[in-house]
């Protein structure tokens, strides 16, 4: 046997099969497990989880946030542009944020309401009914948009390049064992297969990593880096790709990433998605009934800081290996053939590194570990939606139903939030670069989000109206930037007419610029409004803002753990700006 194959052998499909068994028995057990010490089922259970220790709280949040858009599309922008978007995935100090200042936010909340909250009570608490109701609507939006349909693209390329299914047979396929599995495995389900795919998917990404540059060193790893630095440094018309930032506007990467803008650009959407999103925060707001407050924070902030640990590893597991592929397609006998203007073969840079370079039977267990990221990152996004919907919409307007009632309402918004990811993905296979197209997305929706958030926490004037107009506004101007975006290529169309000449600035203007001053746009907004609306009550600014209680509940849930773990969360993100600057 060819322990070397460029292949995937019988030996890989037998640990592949055996393996994905042996996964779905350990699932069906812990969630049977869980059932039975429940006596039944449970919708807060099954859409929140209960009482999860902080080092699976962690693993949960950074496999929530690892799927096949890493797998395909973070690797296939390293291999195309380098490190110009590692600003999206060096975020473990954002990760902090969400630990040591909304999480307490979002448990002093928990503890006035009597219940597990969603961020649309959050809003509906701090401004009006209206508002949350548009979160809620935003999310689902959102979560169609850049998650469902992203994630089954994805996942149809990598199934295509690894293993030769065609692509729409891998795309359809990944959603029906997700859906199937997120129906019949909740929160509960998602938290163990996460528990178990992390390690592989760790593990596996960086042994993709080494040997790729021991075979690009010709047996040296530091030759290998060197190698691929040296032929990353000379792409792009020799400004190379292996730097974070691009000033020089004849840098073949600066109409994409203009200067310094693109942190900040980087940042918005950051905060929105670790510090505001239904999908990151609903894993660290399960509690055990009657917990005391301080251990349930406390958990929760060291189970951020674990997830900042966590995030700094994608660059070094996608993002690289995507150059290393890169480098290899100009070497000789490598087995890796790529096109770099060609967006689907950039996109297959990490399974073509997976299939090249792994030894045979370690393909298998590889490829588990990523099926299961799959299936994770797939069946979290589908229940935050089943939450959002029952919890927001139907559990309003049917109060006092039976918990297994909930629980089929919840089934029934997964089945609906399927169909619409796959109804919208023809549309974004048409829109670019599937990373770019992703990022450029979330900065339509982030800008409302933030502005939303942040002021209504650190401003006591902003009035419930204005956090109405400021959202509501900010999402419909983003989602006409998102039409025309559709219509003219992504501005890249050449418009004729009255029309498209007066709008030329609207959207033309590159989408980082366009996200910083949509929110600014929106705070100078959401200011007026205030001057001309009734202020918030009492009880709503006493609930979100630096309160004693806020304070007090802060100090007493912290030690040097979080402290320690903190600072080097910050000085690793800061190391890796340093060296790519």
């Amino acid at each position: 046997m060819n322990w070397s194959s460029h292949e995937f052998i019988w030996l890989d499909w037998v640990v592949l099969i055996v393996g994905l068994c042996g996964v779905v028995a350990a699932v069906w057990y812990a969630i049977w497990k869980d059932k039975k010490a429940q006596q039944g089922e449970d919708s807060s259970a099954y859409l929140f989880g209960k009482g999860e220790p902080w080092y699976v709280i962690g693993m949960a949040i950074f496999a929530a946030n690892i799927g096949s858009e890493h797998l395909v599309g973070l690797a296939g922008t390293g291999a195309k542009d380098g490190v110009g978007m590692a600003h999206w995935e060096m975020q473990g100090w954002m990760i902090l944020i969400l630990g040591w200042l909304f999480v307490p936010f979002y448990q002093l909340l928990i503890n006035k309401m009597g219940k597990i909250i969603t961020m649309p009570d959050f809003l509906k608490f701090r401004y009006t009914q209206r508002t949350g109701s548009w979160l809620s609507i935003i999310t689902l939006v959102a979560y169609v948009l850049t998650k469902v349909s992203v994630t089954a693209f994805t996942g149809g390329i990598f199934f295509k390049f690894l293993l030769g299914i065609p692509f729409w047979y891998g795309a359809i396929g990944l959603i029906a064992i997700t859906a199937v599995f997120t129906v019949f495995g909740g929160m509960k389900g998602v938290m163990t297969l996460s528990t178990i795919q992390t390690p592989i998917l760790i593990v596996g990404s960086f042994l993709v990593l080494f040997l790729g540059l021991n075979m690009l060193g010709d047996g040296s790893i530091t030759a290998g880096w060197s190698e691929m630095m040296r032929v990353c440094n000379a792409a792009h018309d020799g400004f190379g790709t292996t730097h974070m930032f691009h000033p020089d506007p004849a840098d073949p990467m600066y109409p994409q990433f203009p200067g310094y803008v693109v942190f900040l650009g980087a940042s918005i959407i950051g905060f929105w998605y670790w510090c505001t999103d239904q999908h990151i925060v609903q894993r660290v707001l399960g509690q055990v009934p009657g917990e005391d407050n301080k251990e349930v924070m406390k958990r929760a902030r060291r189970g951020t800081i674990a997830a900042g640990f966590f995030k700094i590893l994608p660059c070094f597991m996608f993002l690289i290996p995507g150059m290393i592929a890169y480098a290899l397609s100009l070497k000789s006998g490598s087995g890796i053939e790529m096109d770099i203007m060609n967006h689907e073969s950039t996109d297959g840079a990490f399974a073509m590194m997976v299939k090249n370079i792994l030894p045979a039977g370690i393909k298998g267990i590889v490829t588990i570990g990523f099926v299961c990221a799959l299936v994770a990152s797939l069946a979290a996004f589908f229940n935050s939606c089943a939450t959002l919907f029952t919890e927001d919409f139907y559990k309003p307007m049917k109060k006092g139903m039976s918990e297994a009632h909930y629980v089929f309402v919840g089934r029934c918004a997964t089945v609906v939030v399927v169909l619409l990811g796959l109804a919208w993905m023809p549309i974004m296979m048409n829109m670019g670069n599937l990373y770019s197209y992703l990022q450029d997305i979330q900065s339509l929706i982030a800008p409302a989000m933030v502005a939303v958030f942040t002021l209504g926490i650190f401003s006591k004037k902003i009035t419930p109206k204005a956090g109405e107009w400021g959202l509501i506004g900010g999402f419909l101007i983003g989602m006409v930037r998102l039409v025309t975006n559709v219509v003219t290529e992504s501005g890249k169309a050449a418009m004729d007419g009255a029309f498209w000449d007066a709008t030329t600035w609207f959207w033309q203007t590159n989408w980082l610029i366009f996200e910083c001053w949509l929110l600014l746009f929106i705070i100078v907004l959401m200011v007026a409004v205030s001057f001309f609306t009734p202020a918030p009550s009492k009880e709503q600014i006493d609930a979100i803002t630096f309160s004693s209680d806020f304070k007090q509940s802060i100090k007493e849930s912290w030690g040097a753990f979080d402290i320690i773990g903190t600072l080097v969360v910050i000085g690793l993100c800061a190391s890796f700006y340093f060296y790519f600057w």
